[in-house]
């Protein structure tokens, strides 16, 4: 009888271990399979069920969007509808995510080369999952400006990511991609740069090139380049920003030469899920190399940037005959509200402006944001349908958190179509988070919280076991999500963000009732030594501080600044003073990137940023 239960035993253990290599057993639930997808230039009312749940109508209030994909996945967890960006800039918005810190805590308030050289940087995101046992990879647009130290910055990765695929670096470097731009050399040279060219791929494998831009002295735009832009444009319905100071060559409209999954952002998906199709073996990707798949006998974390809608804003064909025939609303703009900007804000304007444009262009950049939006959809859910079967293929427990949009973009609103402020359409996105343990994350809800774009680091830590309780941790500013939908986490009272593209760093804040800015530091460009004079835009003559204030509660459209009405000025010297004191002396820091080591922290009102506003009630007027 012995003998026949060592036996049974002998071969229950045999079967149980080639069951095991055959099919790996599930991933402790602490470690979940993570997919933390962002999309670029993002409007939440691209999303028919963020509509639903906020107005009870599919469409925008500029009228048609599609988003069947990102419906289900919303429906598989939580919606967050109130999430807000803490810079509205691609950069430091990226950046803030991958470090878990506000931009007014790791320095970075732009597109400066930032590093880990200084003592007061911590671990990005994805290098302290790796020292934590997970793959950590990266698919399209990273953007996090988080660089290796080196003279003049190297633009190298400092470990992030085990595995990375840029859309950039790697996929249009290598021709694969629709309407692009990039540095040009003279002939023959990989190094003597004479301008930008634009670059167009055809269904056909070809690439057509011409010179856009041509750097003084270096070359000239010829004729030849002249005309096969024109045929370009001509060929694909360009619109351009022709209006902008800044940049008058972005593309806000046309078609993309590419059909639909064969654009950059297909392309992005289609690496992505050749990487976890070839688990444990190598693969040839989309130009050509040989990679190694996934291992699957580790937890997985991808950082999954897609491009669009950034600009260019170019749908594939397919996508962009529906919207063609839809008739959009423009938003209103007047005199009056311009009336009312102060200089930062009266400068965005003309840097940006929407308003010069015809209404037929107007409708045209409208119809193409929408319909590069639902094509994305599309890439979003062929990317999660991917990543599920992965999970289910080897019995392993997942995270999704999709944020919606590293910020958002005007279409008209406020007179521009960009983004760059303080104004709900730059800040405002929505947050998805969707778990295959429904204990954790129930299906099917909406919250309506305010949460800030950081929270999502916070969330995939501990999703992944680490507490950001822990000491080690206490530098990450946001919140964990799970603690939001469970009730366990404070309310915030307000969020706050910061930025300093275009025309200097202006800090925001907002609440449910009101929406604050103001000028955070007097140079446009910082010309540092770091945090010198830090307290200016709490000292400086009111109307130097450029603040802007509005009263949600009767202009939920922020059309009208009453910060120098009458009745607001003391409640917007209040906002000055709780705003101020958060940002510029609860722990900034300004950093001379350009050096190894050299920055301040200014800890003035050091607990300032409590999460709590408790506006005395005599300085607030009645609605």
């Amino acid at each position: 009888m012995k003998k026949i239960t060592l036996l049974f035993l002998l071969y229950f253990s045999v079967s149980l271990m080639a069951y095991a290599q055959d099919k790996p057993d599930r991933l402790s639930s602490s470690k979940p399979n993570i997919l933390w997808i962002i999309t670029d230039d993002h409007r939440a009312d691209a999303l028919e069920c963020y509509n639903e749940a906020t107005t009870g109508k599919k469409e925008s209030a500029l009228g048609y969007v599609s988003s069947p994909n990102i419906n289900k996945l919303a429906k598989e967890g939580v919606m967050f509808v109130n999430a807000f960006t803490n810079s509205p800039v691609c950069g430091p918005s990226r950046g803030s995510m991958l470090s878990g810190r506000y931009p007014f805590r790791n320095g970075h308030y732009a597109f400066e080369q930032t590093h880990q050289e200084p003592d007061f940087v911590r671990p990005s995101i994805p290098q302290t999952l790796r020292k934590n046992g997970y793959t950590t990879t990266s698919f399209g647009k990273e953007g996090a400006y988080i660089f290796d130290w080196g003279p003049g910055q190297t633009f190298k990765d400092p470990g992030h990511y085990d595995y990375k695929v840029s859309f950039k670096h790697d996929l249009q470097k290598n021709d694969v991609g629709d309407y692009w731009g990039q540095p040009a050399y003279a002939e023959g040279t990989k190094w003597k740069n004479i301008g930008t060219e634009e670059r167009v791929k055809t269904p056909d494998g070809k690439v057509v090139k011409y010179l856009l831009k041509a750097k003084k002295g270096q070359a000239e735009v010829s004729q030849e380049d002249l005309k096969l832009r024109k045929k370009m444009e001509d060929k694909y319905e360009i619109l351009r920003s022709y209006t902008r100071a800044g940049n008058k060559d972005l593309i806000i409209g046309g078609e993309n030469p590419m059909p639909a999954g064969q654009t950059i952002d297909g392309k992005i998906v289609e690496e992505f899920k050749l990487f976890l199709e070839n688990q444990n073996t190598t693969f040839t990707n989309t130009y050509g190399e040989t990679k190694k798949g996934v291992n699957s006998n580790k937890p997985l974390m991808t950082y999954l940037g897609f491009h669009l809608p950034h600009t260019p804003v170019l749908p594939p064909k397919s996508y962009r005959d529906i919207f063609k025939k839809k008739q959009y609303k423009i938003p209103a703009f007047s005199d009056a509200e311009k009336a009312t900007f102060v200089p930062q804000l009266a400068k965005m304007y003309k840097t940006l402006n929407f308003t010069d444009m015809t209404p037929k262009e107007k409708q045209q950049a409208i119809q193409d944001y929408y319909a590069f939006c639902a094509y994305g959809d599309a890439l979003i859910g062929e990317s999660v349908d991917a990543f599920k079967k992965y999970c289910e293929k080897n019995n392993q427990e997942y995270l999704i958190v999709f944020v919606v949009g590293d910020h958002g973009w005007h279409l008209g609103e406020q007179g521009i179509e960009a983004k760059f402020t303080g104004w709900k359409q730059s800040t405002h996105g929505a947050m998805i988070v969707v778990s295959s343990n429904k204990n954790e994350v129930p299906e099917a809800i909406v919250n309506t919280d305010l949460v800030e774009y950081v929270d999502a680091s916070a969330t995939i830590l501990e999703s992944a076991g680490i507490s950001i309780d822990n000491k080690d941790y206490d530098y990450i500013d946001g919140i964990n999500l799970h603690n939001i939908i469970n009730g366990k986490a404070e309310k915030r009272d307000y969020i706050v963000g910061e930025t300093n593209v275009i025309v200097g760093h202006r800090a925001y804040l907002r609440s449910e009732d009101f929406a604050f800015s103001m000028r955070a530091r007097p140079q446009n460009h910082m010309k540092l030594v770091p945090n010198v004079n830090v307290k200016w835009a709490l000292t400086c003559p009111l109307e130097k501080a450029e603040l802007a204030l509005y009263d949600l509660r009767k202009d939920p459209l922020e059309r009208k600044n009453v910060a120098a009405d009458k009745q607001y000025q003391k409640l917007a010297d209040w906002f000055r003073n709780k705003l101020g004191n958060i940002v510029l002396g609860d722990g900034r820091v300004e950093c001379d990137w350009s050096k190894e080591n050299v920055y301040n922290i200014s800890n003035f009102a050091k607990g300032a940023h409590d999460g709590k506003l408790n506006i005395p009630s005599n300085l607030i007027p009645k609605n």
